[in-house]
């Protein structure tokens, strides 16, 4: 068995997720957004890796049946609906709609895990159900991968650990003998060894989690370290993110 963990999407080629499990994780904040917007009943999520691919999507779609959803450095498009909070993701913004979302780093990060099969959308607010998930698929492919969408192409803190805290559930210490682990992976359990069991403890030391207090999205913060608070497991298939029916 073997398990991969990569900091950022910044050179992941088709081959090194292709046809792997993939858990896809940008906890500050898309894959938290995601996941209340399919809680709060969206039809799908769509992730553009830009801002002129998001608004060619939504030519393509019925207004009546799409609203957009995205940021840049933090801060809403200018012209779109909704940014990139899962506070936003109301029931009234999204119930029964495509969210067509694009964000400075988590939505190319689930591009880039298009080759990949299943693509789990993951965070601390479904990590548990994730969790599950995750481990079929890779006791059935014998290999995961976990794809953090770190800042700014570069390491995040936050999604690092949460890769860690991913990697000790899957596997258990007694079993982490038998599974060959990249170097990534090994910095990752460190890093839960380092700042232990507490998910707050470390995703708010992170550079990421300070700048949100700084810019007013301390609520964001409170939401996205609500560990379990939905039992969903969205996937990303066909381009389109969406719940098992």
């Amino acid at each position: 068995m073997k398990a991969s963990v990569y900091f950022t999407a910044l050179g992941v080629t088709p081959q090194d997720v292709g046809e792997k499990p993939v858990v896809v994780i940008d906890i500050l904040r898309t894959t938290t957004t995601v996941i209340a917007a399919m809680a709060n009943g969206a039809k799908a999520v769509l992730p553009a890796a830009s801002q002129d691919e998001a608004l060619r999507h939504v030519a393509n779609l019925e207004r009546d049946a799409v609203v957009l959803a995205g940021e840049r450095k933090l801060v809403r498009i200018d012209g779109f609906q909704l940014g990139n909070s899962p506070l936003e993701m109301t029931e009234d913004a999204v119930r029964g709609k495509t969210v067509v979302m694009s964000t400075t780093n988590g939505t190319p990060a689930i591009a880039a895990a298009e080759s990949g099969a299943p693509i789990i959308i993951a965070a601390v607010t479904n990590f548990s159900a994730a969790v599950v998930q995750a481990k079929e698929a890779f006791e059935k492919s014998q290999e995961i991968v976990i794809l953090c969408s770190g800042r700014d192409r570069m390491f995040a803190l936050e999604d690092a650990y949460a890769a860690g805290r991913f990697v000790r559930a899957l596997v258990p210490g007694n079993k982490r003998r038998s599974v060959e682990f990249n170097d990534a992976a090994i910095a990752a359990l460190e890093l839960v060894r380092r700042y232990g069991e507490k998910w707050k403890r470390a995703i708010m030391a992170s550079a990421a989690a300070k700048e949100l207090r700084a810019r007013g999205f301390r609520a964001d913060l409170a939401v996205a370290t609500e560990v379990d608070s939905h039992d969903i497991v969205p996937t990303y298939s066909g381009k389109l993110v969406t719940l098992p029916d």
